[in-house]
This record gives C-alpha cells, sequence and structure tokens, in this order.
C-alpha cells in the first residue's frame, strides 16, 4: 500500500512487508544524483536490520555508512546530533546525498533535525522500526531534539523524501514498545476515528496491524496536508501531549515511555474536560480502559502543581495562553485556546 503526503516536497509512504530489503532501487530511483549516505541507528536496531538496509544501498551503488547511537530518549539531545554531523563529515555528504534513520521515533527525530542542518538541508528517508514511529512521527516532518528544560524544543520541519513502513519489524518488539506505540494509536481513534477506537476496543489490533498502521498513517496525511507548518489544525495531533510531556520532563525522560506518558496525558486533560461539561461523561474512563487493555498506565503519579509547572515550555503556548486539545466525544476533538492562570483552577476541579 502506497500513501502520498501531499506537502511541499510531497512523498510516499509505502506499508509493506519486508520493503526495508528494497531501500537500495528505491532510493537510486527517488534520488539518481545520490552517491553516498549515512545510515543512523540505534544500538537496538542496528544489530537487526542494519546489514540489510546496508547491503540494499550498496548493490544499489551507493557508498553507505553506518553510525549508531546508545538506544533510549535520554540520547534525543545535541551532543548526539554533534556525532552524527561528525559522522555526516567523515562520509562527505553532499548536498545531492542522503541520510536514512533506520529505528524509532527518536532515531527518526534525530536524523532528520541532522538532516534539516546539514549544509543547510540533504534528503533524509525514514524508515520507522517501531509502532509508534511508524503510525505517528515518521510521518509529517517534525525533527528535533530535547532539551533540559523540554522536549522537542529545538528542531525544524523538514519532510522525508520517502517513508518505509515494513510491519514485519514489529515482531521484534519487546511487549513494552509494542504498548508504547498502542499509545499514539489509541490517541488518533480518539481525535479522528471512532470506528478504529471502538474497534480496538473489541479486537486485538495484532491481528490486522498494516491496516491500523494504514488509518493513523491517513489520518495524519490529511491534518498534515492542512497545516503542514502547524499553525492551526495540526495542533490536534498533540491531544495528551501537554501533559504528556511534562511528564516526560517531570521524569528526566527515564520514567515513563512517550506512549504510556500520552495516554496518561489524554486521560488527565479528558478527566478535566468532562468536570467542565465540555466532554462526553464517561469518555475519560473509555480511554483508561482501552490504554489498560494494551498495557498502559493511566493514572497520574506526579502532583498537578508540578506537572502544570512543567507545562511552561509547552510550544503549543502563546503569549500567556495555552492551546489545549480537548475531546467532544470519541473520534471529535477541538482545539481550546486557555489562560496558563486558569490551569491550577481546572486541573483542582478534576481531581
Amino acid at each position: 500500500m502506497t500513501i502520498t503526503v501531499h506537502t511541499n516536497p510531497s512523498y510516499d509512504i509505502l506499508i509493506e512487508n519486508n520493503c526495508i530489503r528494497q531501500i537500495g532501487p528505491y532510493a537510486t530511483t527517488l534520488l539518481p544524483a545520490a552517491k553516498r549516505c549515512v545510515v543512523v541507528a540505534d544500538t537496538h536496531t542496528a544489530p537487526l536490520y542494519a546489514d540489510t538496509v546496508l547491503r540494499s544501498l550498496q548493490t544499489a551503488g551507493i557508498l553507505a555508512s553506518l553510525v549508531t547511537f546508545p538506544a533510549g530518549e535520554q540520547s534525543k539531545n545535541l551532543s548526539t546530533i554533534s556525532r552524527l554531523y561528525a559522522a555526516f563529515s567523515q562520509s562527505n555528504l553532499t548536498r545531492s546525498d542522503f541520510a536514512v534513520a533506520l529505528g524509532g521515533g527518536v532515531c527518526g527525530d534525530m536524523t532528520g533535525f541532522a538532516a534539516a542542518t546539514w549544509l543547510r538541508g540533504i534528503p533524509f528517508i525514514q524508515i520507522p522500526t517501531s509502532l509508534l514511529a511508524q503510525v505517528d512521527s515518521s510521518v509529517g516532518g517534525k525533527t528535533g531534539v530535547d532539551l533540559p528544560e523540554g522536549k522537542n524544543l529545538v528542531g525544524a520541519f523538514h519532510q522525508p523524501s520517502l517513508v518505509l513502513i515494513d510491519p514485519h519489524t514489529l515482531s521484534s518488539l519487546p511487549t513494552a514498545f509494542f504498548s508504547d506505540g498502542m499509545g499514539e494509536v489509541i490517541k488518533y481513534g480518539c481525535i479522528r476515528s471512532r470506528a478504529l477506537f471502538e474497534r480496538l476496543e473489541t479486537e486485538d489490533c495484532r491481528k490486522y496491524l498494516p491496516e491500523v498502521i494504514a488509518a493513523c498513517v491517513d489520518i495524519k496525511r490529511q491534518v498534515v496536508e492542512k497545516d503542514e507548518r502547524d499553525t492551526g489544525e495540526r495542533a490536534i495531533l498533540n491531544f495528551g501531549h501537554t501533559f504528556g510531556h511534562a511528564l516526560e520532563t517531570l521524569q528526566n525522560y527515564h520514567g515513563l515511555t512517550h506512549g504510556a506518558a500520552v495516554g496518561v496525558g489524554m486521560v488527565l486533560i479528558t478527566r478535566m474536560s468532562e468536570q467542565n461539561g465540555m466532554t462526553a461523561p464517561g469518555t475519560a474512563n473509555r480511554i483508561a480502559a482501552l490504554l489498560h487493555r494494551y498495557g498502559l498506565p493511566s493514572v497520574c503519579t506526579e502532583s498537578m502543581q508540578d506537572l502544570i509547572s512543567a507545562t511552561a515550555h509547552d510550544k503549543k503556548s502563546t503569549g500567556n495562553s495555552v492551546k489545549l486539545i480537548l475531546l467532544k466525544d470519541i473520534g471529535h476533538c477541538c482545539i481550546q485556546k486557555v489562560p496558563r492562570a486558569d490551569l491550577p483552577r481546572l486541573c483542582r476541579e478534576m481531581q
């Protein structure tokens, strides 16, 4: 299955088992002037897939090299980006060459940011190997790194040239990482697809994963095409992220995974909006039950005061206000601009 994202530039997302074995022919067709590339992978994905990817690229006549970094959100920082720049320099990457992100969301975000800023921009190809990256972060062109002050505070918009989604790579995921991705899958059901949400409630999604991936990717495609630079509707993709990112920051990226933090954030924000009459009663409990079904938490262990303080650097903040993404009901969401001074009161009401 191929889904085309009509941004500037446009690009294809291929969802097909074993497609990563064909990255060489895809790359030479798409980027005929390219002579070299650097494949970026973490210490989890490199032993599993790097040889396959490098072999395909080299067979296609591309001089390909590999650089790795320690797996985990803790590596998503400017120090790692400096290591990627060094690898790009050693490989003599020019503007006609490219990078490949082979891994999950951390790898994709950093490789994309390094590609966006190396020589003021070179192409890159996404090969997402985690569920979270396949359904969400590999699509849309958002790249970046974390700072001690908050998540994804440094970044750039840089669309990939191609996204190769190989569902077979998910078979190597530990259960915890699969659950992590389900946090984002459930988010898509919450904001845009009641049918997806209800199917997740009644069927084990592992039995129809390619359909789930395609459904989430297509929702994101529709939103990104309307708002490529994240100035309006695209904010709905951050449902659960205001509190989710705050949780990750408070735990210094050593606690809840991203998907788990987003899940808790979805429940928190929905309990708040229910208490204020903006969401159908019982919605938060349905979300919590679905999170539990897929092995994710729904309860916040941090104090609300600390959580609110940690939202200070939320990227959806404008002036003294923050854009909250709220559900009217499952499958229907809205953007509500709220003065930051009102957050403590709103959060007290949901406790």
